[in-house]
């Protein structure tokens, strides 16, 4: 078996051999997604697909695959054990439309084993089982018996086991088969269903062959995918024999240079700090680089969380003075590959300073009055309104008051905390309760004409504020659109009335709404708006908006559109606030 010595060799192995397979590798695109409002973030390879794993054509055709960036925020509370992770690299392949399961398993089966050169008795599959809503994945099975697995090491599990989806109540879903390494002593033996502990999942290929109908039944696609996901820190580490993602190259650095920071060592006594401290910094620079600042909603609360929750464990090991700053000096040297983070260091180190000072004092404030707090407390209970001033007054995060409570044997009322701050503010818990969790975006017909509005929306403002106008995300529901820009003024009433008087004036003038697939090259020269984070050569959907004589906007969108302007209605801007730092938000709808 080849040592996989680290992430970079793993992905380029990876993307290689399904390029020689006839995918296209599409781009690692941004953490904060533009075209779906159920995610705050990117939470795996899957979710710059949406429109295409729906039925829309892909410019690079029906065979791709990648390595995505991704963040999950329904775990940070786990984050501190040896796999937890908030950020991490997901490789994926996809077929829309395309081959199916025969060929999925025949690719992850040759990788794995030829590539990488896994002995076949080192691995270990799980099928579906079937249920009243879907039969058995016996033609799975049979195509890993096929390959050589033995009939004990394949596992038939339940649909929590090896069924994805739908996202939601309705949408495409269906059976998966996923491989495990063996990772227990001696010599390899049984399969996930017998002894689970002994296994570790390092792939999952998902057949999306279902859509699940309102009614609550199954009906077989006409299109059926494969969405398949290998995590990058995981795979390594199980690879090569580590106890822990975070003995890998992904994060080994950040703990080295913690222990360097703390004078203390790498042990069972400190690793749980070390590692909060590696997986937080770590995502807090590749969130920043995407220009999250800190703040107190949604993405903004997630980035100051991670950093507060990063700087507190640090004062556990003793580390004075700043230091976030510096431990994110190692993730530069990790990640040479990601442009927005060497682009953007200055920045980031800038705001990991200012966020570090902020809570210094907090911090300190919000200790004593804990240490004071336990004194007094009847029982085992922090009863809610007490919880909500240590928010209110010493700027504590719910969150690390629960944490703290826990490290000394209480519980929060969380519920009589929320009662207390709905009424005072409405802070943003989206991301730490979960509202916002994987799925497929919603392509209705009013997103779709919020998605169109959205580019007129841009095009306005880059007229009346000037050009340096640049989109920092969009959250578009049925009601509404969300737009955050760069600018670092409020905008006017006048400046308002004259954005929306635009916007209204080329609905009214019945625009075409045009799409066309062209490399970046030719995107660029067009002077196409976007994320050009595009490999050169790589063909992308560009959507224009214009008339026979004039172009009105241009950009690279993943859709949905209209055809033409006349379907939007008229468009309203209801609120123009501050987002972050730099940053202006524009929520609007069209009446």
């Amino acid at each position: 078996m080849k040592q996989v010595k680290g992430r970079q060799e793993l992905i380029s192995a990876y993307i290689d051999f399904f390029k020689s397979k006839s995918h296209k590798e599409v781009p690692n695109s941004p953490l904060i997604p533009q075209n779906d409002p159920t995610v705050l973030f990117t939470t795996a390879g899957m979710h710059p697909l949406v429109p295409f794993l729906l039925g829309q054509k892909h410019p690079l055709g029906t065979r791709l695959c990648n390595v995505q960036k991704c963040i999950r925020t329904t775990d940070i509370d786990a984050v501190g054990d040896k796999f937890h992770l908030t950020f991490f690299e997901m490789l994926g392949n996809w077929s829309l439309g395309d081959y199916f399961k025969s060929e999925s398993i025949e690719y992850s089966f040759e990788f794995l084993t030829k590539v990488l050169g896994i002995p076949l008795d080192m691995l270990s599959v799980t099928c579906f089982k079937g249920d009243k809503d879907a039969p058995a994945d016996k033609e799975s099975a049979e195509k890993w018996k096929k390959l050589g697995v033995k009939e004990d090491r394949i596992a038939f599990l339940p649909k929590e086991d090896n069924w994805w989806g739908p996202a939601g109540k309705t949408g495409p879903c269906g059976p998966d088969t996923e491989i495990f390494f063996w990772v227990g002593k001696g010599k390899a033996h049984g399969n996930p269903g017998v002894n689970p502990k002994d296994w570790a999942e390092i792939w999952n290929n998902v057949f999306m062959q279902y859509e699940k109908k309102e009614d609550g039944s199954f009906q077989e696609l006409k299109q059926k995918n494969i969405d398949t996901g290998m995590g990058v820190e995981r795979t390594v580490a199980t690879l090569n024999g580590n106890e822990s993602v975070y003995d890998t190259d992904s994060l080994l650095p950040l703990i080295k240079k913690t222990e360097e920071l703390s004078a203390k060592e790498y042990n069972d006594e400190t690793g749980k700090s070390m590692r909060i401290i590696a997986d937080h910094i770590r995502a807090s620079v590749i969130l920043l680089a995407e220009l999250v600042s800190p703040s107190n909603v949604e993405q903004g609360y997630v980035l100051r969380r991670l950093i507060r929750r990063a700087v507190r464990h640090g004062r556990t090991l003793g580390i004075a003075g700043n230091f976030t700053h510096l431990i994110a000096e190692e993730v530069f040297k990790i990640y040479p590959d990601y442009a927005s983070i060497q682009k953007n260091k200055d920045f980031i180190i800038k705001e990991l300073k200012a966020e570090e000072e902020r809570f210094s004092e907090v911090l300190e404030k919000g200790i004593r009055y804990f240490e004071r707090l336990k004194e007094t407390i009847k029982g085992k209970v922090i009863d809610g309104k007490t919880a909500f001033l240590m928010y209110q007054s010493c700027g504590f995060p719910i969150e690390m008051t629960q944490e703290l409570a826990r490290e000394n044997g209480f519980e929060v009322d969380i519920v009589g905390y929320e009662k207390e701050q709905a009424m005072h503010q409405e802070l943003s818990r989206t991301a730490t309760e979960g509202k916002f969790k994987s799925g497929l975006a919603d392509n209705s017909e009013a997103t779709t004409r919020l998605h169109t509005a959205t580019h007129l929306l841009d095009s306005a403002l880059r007229q009346v504020l000037g050009s340096h106008v640049e989109q920092r995300g969009s959250n578009i529901t049925a009601e509404r659109l969300r737009f955050d820009f760069s600018h670092d003024e409020k905008m006017t009433p006048e400046q308002i009335r004259e954005v929306e008087k635009i916007v209204n004036e080329n609905i009214g003038k019945q625009l075409d709404v045009k799409r066309e697939e062209m490399t970046v090259d030719d995107a660029k020269k067009l002077g196409a708006i976007g994320v050009f984070e595009h490999k050169y050569g790589e063909k992308i959907s560009v959507y224009t908006i214009c008339d026979p004589k004039n172009i009105y906007s241009r950009e690279i969108c993943a859709g949905p559109h209209v055809t033409n302007t006349k379907e939007l209605g008229k468009f309203k801007i209801r609120k123009e606030e501050a987002s972050s730092k730099g940053v202006r938000r524009i929520k609007a709808v069209l009446e």
